[in-house]
């Protein structure tokens, strides 16, 4: 940050008094330009297929980060919105698909990015969507099918992993973790 967002001056990194963190203060106005991290708010679209077997929607990124890679649909969340909001408003954004039955599942603490992203699970109950902007494929892949070596984002790859497991299991435990560089070697190939 060089240029105070109010008046437009200079800025510079100090620790303001009766603060713990250094903050970028502007020189002339002495505003405190606090950076807090971006949250990511997405879903976990199952359609129930008419042969009984659930499926899981998926979209290709046509935008960056990572242009080309497979995605739950996912984005920023935006002011004046809830995190279920925002994750149901960028379901549509890209993949055109409704939604029901939203619940919270999973919430990553992405700290080396300064982000925070929300997952939550949801019943997509007709198959359909569309390509958008962002996606240029759409597409609900069987568990078995999902394209486990080319996801975006290791908080996509673990919710997936996790998801499954979890249905097997039947049971839905909203979690919490951390996720940090390591996570990439996991990303590869598909979870046992």
């Amino acid at each position: 940050m060089k240029y105070c967002s109010d008046c437009g001056s200079s800025v510079v990194l100090t620790l303001p008094e009766g603060d713990h963190r250094e903050r970028y203060v502007c020189n002339r106005c002495d505003l405190i330009h606090y950076q807090n991290p971006n949250v990511v708010v997405g879903t976990v679209p199952i359609h129930i297929g008419d042969d009984g077997l659930p499926r899981v929607l998926l979209c290709l990124r046509d935008i960056e980060p990572r242009h080309g890679y497979w995605t739950l649909p996912a984005g920023f969340l935006e002011n004046n919105e809830t995190a279920a909001e925002g994750a149901l408003r960028e379901t549509v954004e890209e993949s055109c698909a409704a939604l029901e039955d939203v619940e919270l599942y999973r919430l990553f603490n992405v700290v080396h990015t300064n982000q925070i992203h929300i997952f939550f699970r949801a019943n997509m109950p007709l198959a359909q969507y569309s390509v958008t902007p962002e996606s240029s494929e759409v597409q609900l892949f069987l568990f078995d099918d999902i394209p486990w070596g080319e996801l975006a984002f290791p908080t996509v790859h673990k919710t997936l992993v996790d998801y499954i497991t979890d249905r097997t299991k039947g049971e839905f435990d909203v979690v919490m973790m951390d996720m940090d560089h390591s996570y990439w070697q996991h990303m590869s190939s598909k979870p046992k």
